[in-house]
């Protein structure tokens, strides 16, 4: 019998809602910081060594926006190309054949091993080492038809090669998890149904595997967006590369890294809403 029966008082009534604790250190801190945040910002656009006309003159012009262009054809074509080629480097990973999975893991110890900026200048330089590109006869020797390595592998399609690449290495080990963590039962089951292996993957592995690639996918393509900054070194065409040819001849460089900057905080800002409703559609997906 509980007690409050016992002594004939009427039970206590229990509150609805529990008040939450105030957090005056956290809004404190915050404010510190936003305020901070705020004053340095104005104090730096109000500098008197900081031509805020020039930022707003090329802010939109055409030679940026050609380079904002190529910026996001270089980000989105290496970064179809690098997931298509790390789905095949994955397979190889998680082959039963020794080679495979040898080739698999050589693959991404080199791509992951080389730092980005190495790779683009190696094929920014490849015509030192390779003059002339050709087809020839593999039994006479013979060549049939050769071009000159800069005349195909200009500026932007080294770029391109380098960052897909490069991308790919990383993509492998994130397709690689997406698969392993599928149960193994899903694939036996599959099979058991009569499907090929092949088939397995691709219609019950993969459909699984992919709520598990998909996020950590966008993240890779926001930092594809900055990654494509380093491709200035061999005057790929991208924003920072227009961004620097005209602050050589203006001399405006901290101006010209402004406007880069803010096309850079744009088009990231804006993959990083993309990709925090898809993953929140995912979630949602998984939840039913």
């Amino acid at each position: 019998m509980p007690a409050s029966t016992a002594t004939g008082a009427p039970p206590a009534e229990l509150p609805s809602e529990i008040a939450p604790e105030p957090h005056v250190g956290r809004w404190l801190f915050g404010a510190a910081v936003l305020g901070a945040t705020a004053w340095t910002a104005v104090s730096l656009w109000h500098s008197p060594a900081l031509d805020r006309a020039t930022i707003g003159r090329y802010l939109t012009a055409d030679a940026i926006l050609e380079g904002l262009g190529n910026t996001l054809v270089l980000a989105v074509t290496a970064m179809v190309i690098g997931s298509a080629l790390s789905v095949v480097v994955a397979l190889c990973r998680l082959s039963d054949n020794p080679v495979s999975r040898a080739i698999g893991w050589a693959y991404v110890w080199v791509f992951r091993g080389v730092p980005l900026l190495v790779q683009i200048l190696i094929w920014g330089n490849l015509a030192l080492f390779i003059p002339r590109i050709g087809l020839g006869n593999p039994v006479t020797g013979d060549v049939l038809v050769s071009w000159e390595t800069n005349s195909v592998i200009t500026g932007f399609v080294a770029s391109l090669l380098a960052l897909a690449l490069n991308e790919a290495g990383y993509m492998a080990e994130i397709v690689r998890a997406g698969v392993l963590s599928v149960p193994h039962g899903q694939t036996e089951a599959a099979r058991a149904l009569g499907m090929s292996r092949a088939q397995a993957f691709r219609k019950v592995v993969l459909p699984q595997a992919l709520r598990m690639i998909v996020p950590p996918s966008g993240t890779q393509f926001v930092n594809m967006l900055k990654m494509t900054s380093l491709v200035s070194v061999i005057a790929g065409g991208d924003l920072l590369t227009q961004a620097q040819n005209i602050s050589a001849s203006n001399l405006r460089t901290i101006e010209l890294l402004v406007v880069a900057s803010a096309w850079y905080l744009l088009i990231t800002s804006v993959s990083s809403a993309g990709q925090a409703l898809l993953e929140r559609r995912l979630a949602r997906g998984q939840r039913r």
